[in-house]
C-alpha cells in the first residue's frame, strides 16, 4: 500500500464532492495530484499543492481553493488534523492507527512490500558498462556497472519490463591492437623472446593463456601466414576470450546482461547502411562542410565534404557527421544503426549508462533517437564521473596485475561485493565520488554500509531473542492485531513506521527519475530512525525492543522490527546488495 497515494484518492475525492456541490468550478483535475510530506514534520504529516496547482484553472485564489479542500478533508476518515499554510498549501495530520495499520500490510507483503505498477510493463532497454573488450574490468567501470544494475534493478521493482544490455565495440581500431598483442603473447608461447611489449599494445598479462590458448589450437600455423590473414582470426578469439573474462568479472560484481550486442556484426549485416539510408528518406542526410569547432577539433570534424545528419533539427548544438570524405563510417554512424536495432525490439525507453568523458556524445545519441523514432522512443543518459580510491587518505595503491591499470576484481577480493556496491551509489551518478578502502570496512555510523547492515541485523537478531526467550509475544507479532499495535504510543515509534510508510512512494520517485542512489539515502535514514529509537532503549528499559513481563507492548515492537528489516531488505535487493541477518 503507498499511504500517499491513498491520500491522494481522498483529496480527488474531496475535489470532485466540491465541484459536484457547487463550490468549486467544474474544471478537468490534473492526472496526478502532488501528495508528499511536508519539509518540515512540524506542519504535519502529509501535504498537498493541488490548491496551487488549480488556482489557475479555477480562477480563484489558491488560499480560498485550500480553506474549502481542508474543511472537506477535515471529515475524511483517519484525519486528525488539516490545516492550510503558505501560498495555498494543505498539511494534513493522519491518527496515529492509520501509520499503526501499516505494520500488518508491510508484514502481508513482505519483500513485495514497495512494489509498484507505474511501469505498466513498458519495455525499457538499460545499457551499461558496455567497456571495450580489450581486457578485464577495471575500477573505471565499477561505477557505471553498479548504476546501471541497480537502476534495473528499480526499475524492474517499478514495474517496468526491462533488458539489460551490453553494447560489444568490437569494430574499432582498438581490438585490431588487442589482436596484435594477442599475437604477440601466442609467439611468446612458442618460445620467441618478444622483448618488452610496444608501445600502443596491451601489456596485460592476462593476454599471457590467450596466446597459449592459440598455440594449442594453432600450433605454429599463425607464423606463417600473412597478417591480413591472421589477425582477424586472432582478432575474434581474443575478442571472445575477452568477453568471457568481463563477464567473470562482472559476475563477481553480482552483475549479469540480459542480452550482447556487437558492434561488428551490426556493421557487418549492413544495419548502418539500412540506418542511414532510413535517415536519408526522412531528408536527414546532406553532403556538407561543417565549420570548425571552437576549441580542440573532434576527431570527427574535416576542413572537406563529408556525409552529415542533420542533428540540429532534434536539439543537437551541430550537424553530425556519419561518414568521412574517404567514404568510410565515422563512430557515430554503427551507433545510430545500435539505436535503430534497440527501437526495432520494441525498446522505445532507452537509458544509457556513460562514463563523463562521454558528455560531449549525449545530445548527438538523442538526436538520432528522436530522428529513428519519429518522436516516439526516448534516451536518458546518465554519466558516471570518476571515482577516487582512497587508502587512508591518501591515492590507493593496488597490484595493477592487469599490467596499466587496477581491476574490479582486486576491489571485490578486499572489501567484497556489498560494499562496492553500496558505496557506488552514495552519490549521485554524475557527483564525483570518493572510495576509502579504510573507511568503507569500518563499522561505524560514518560507514553508510555498515549502518544499514547494521540495522537489518540488529531488526533480525529481535526477531530471534523474542522467538528465544519470549515465544508468546514472538507469536502474537506474527499477525498483530490493532489492540497490540495500539502499544506503540512513542513518538519515535510512528516516526519510524512514517519512514517505513515512505518507502513506496520512494521506489516510484527514484524509478521515476532513474535514480538508484535515491534508494541508498533512503535506507540511511531509515536505518538512522531506527538505530535512534534503539539507542532511546539504552537509557529507558521500557522502550527497548523486548520488555519482559509485557508480552503485548514486546509483540507489537516485534512486528515494528520485523516490518523494518523487511523494508531494508527490500531497498538492498533494489541495490543488488544481500541483506545480513548477523554481523560478526
Amino acid at each position: 500500500m503507498n499511504i500517499y497515494k491513498a491520500i491522494e484518492k481522498e483529496v480527488r475525492a474531496a475535489l470532485e464532492a466540491l465541484q459536484q456541490a457547487g463550490e468549486l468550478p467544474a474544471v478537468a483535475l490534473p492526472a496526478r495530484i502532488e501528495v508528499s510530506p511536508p519539509r518540515d514534520p512540524s506542519h504535519g504529516d502529509v501535504a498537498t499543492n493541488a490548491a496551487m496547482a488549480l488556482a489557475g484553472a479555477m480562477s480563484m485564489k489558491p488560499q480560498d481553493i485550500a480553506a474549502k479542500l481542508a474543511q472537506r478533508l477535515a471529515e475524511a476518515d483517519g484525519v486528525a488534523a488539516v490545516n492550510v499554510a503558505g501560498a495555498g498549501f494543505v498539511n494534513l495530520t493522519l491518527k496515529p492507527e492509520v501509520w499503526r495499520g501499516m505494520i500488518p500490510e508491510i508484514l502481508r507483503l513482505g519483500m513485495g512490500y514497495g512494489g509498484s505498477n507505474i511501469g505498466q510493463g513498458q519495455h525499457v532497454n538499460v545499457e551499461y558498462v558496455s567497456a571495450n573488450p580489450t581486457g578485464p574490468m577495471h575500477v573505471g567501470h565499477a561505477r557505471g556497472a553498479v548504476v546501471g544494475d541497480a537502476l534495473a534493478l528499480l526499475l524492474l521493482k517499478a514495474g517496468y519490463q526491462v533488458t539489460k544490455e551490453y553494447y560489444i565495440n568490437d569494430g574499432g581500431a582498438q581490438v585490431d591492437k588487442l589482436a596484435e598483442s594477442a599475437h604477440l603473447r601466442y609467439r611468446e608461447s612458442l618460445g620467441e623472446a618478444i622483448g618488452d611489449i610496444p608501445e600502443g599494445l596491451y601489456p596485460g598479462d592476462y593476454l599471457v593463456p590467450v596466446g597459449e590458448a592459440l598455440a594449442r589450437e594453432y600450433g605454429r600455423k599463425l607464423l606463417t601466414m600473412d597478417r591480413a590473414v591472421w589477425l582477424p582470426i586472432v582478432r575474434s578469439y581474443a575478442i571472445d576470450a575477452m568477453m568471457t573474462l568481463i563477464k567473470s568479472d562482472l559476475e563477481v560484481m553480482g552483475v549479469q546482461h540480459d542480452i550482447y550486442v556487437s558492434e561488428r556484426k551490426l556493421a557487418e549485416s549492413g544495419r548502418v547502411d539500412e540506418a542511414v539510408r532510413l535517415l536519408d528518406g526522412k531528408g536527414l542526410i546532406y553532403t556538407g562542410v561543417l565549420e570548425p569547432p571552437k576549441g580542440k577539433a573532434p576527431e570527427d570534424w574535416e576542413p572537406r565534404p563529408q556525409t552529415l545528419f542533420r542533428a540540429t533539427q532534434f536539439g543537437d548544438d551541430t550537424d553530425r557527421p556519419i561518414r568521412k570524405s574517404d567514404g568510410s563510417w565515422t563512430y557515430f554512424a554503427p551507433d545510430i544503426a545500435y539505436h535503430l536495432d534497440k527501437i526495432r525490439r520494441g525498446h522505445l525507453m532507452l537509458v544509457n549508462v556513460f562514463g563523463a568523458d562521454h558528455g560531449g556524445y549525449v545530445k548527438r545519441l538523442q538526436a538520432a533517437v528522436r530522428a529513428l523514432s519519429d518522436g516516439k522512443a526516448t534516451l536518458d543518459v546518465k554519466l558516471c564521473q570518476l571515482v577516487k580510491f582512497m587508502r587512508g587518505g591518501q591515492p590507493a595503491k593496488m597490484s595493477k596485475r592487469a599490467g596499466t591499470f587496477v581491476t574490479v576484481r582486486e576491489v571485490v577480493d578486499e572489501v567484497g561485493r556489498d560494499v562496492l556496491r553500496f558505496i557506488m551509489l552514495t552519490r549521485k551518478n554524475d557527483a564525483p565520488l570518493e572510495f576509502d578502502f579504510a573507511k568503507v570496512m569500518e563499522q561505524s555510523k560514518d560507514n553508510p554500509v555498515f549502518y544499514v547492515q547494521y540495522a537489518h541485523a540488529r531488526a533480525r537478531s529481535v526477531m530471534r531473542h523474542a522467538a528465544a526467550d519470549m515465544p508468546r509475544a514472538y507469536q502474537m507479532a506474527q499477525k498483530p492485531d490493532a489492540e497490540v499495535l495500539a502499544q506503540l504510543a512513542h513518538p519515535e515509534e510512528l516516526a519510524l513506521i512514517k519512514h517505513m510508510a515512505a518507502w513506496p512512494r520512494m521506489v516510484e520517485s527514484a524509478a521515476a527519475a532513474c535514480e538508484p542512489h535515491r534508494i541508498a539515502f533512503a535506507l540511511q535514514d531509515l536505518a538512522a530512525a531506527f538505530h535512534g529509537f534503539w539507542n532511546l532503549g539504552n537509557e529507558d528499559a521500557s522502550l527497548r525492543f523486548l520488555v519482559p513481563g509485557n508480552d503485548r507492548l514486546t509483540a507489537a515492537r516485534v512486528a515494528l522490527a520485523d516490518a523494518l528489516s523487511l523494508v531494508i531488505a527490500s531497498g538492498l535487493m533494489v541495490l543488488g546488495v544481500k541483506p545480513l541477518e548477523e554481523l560478526r
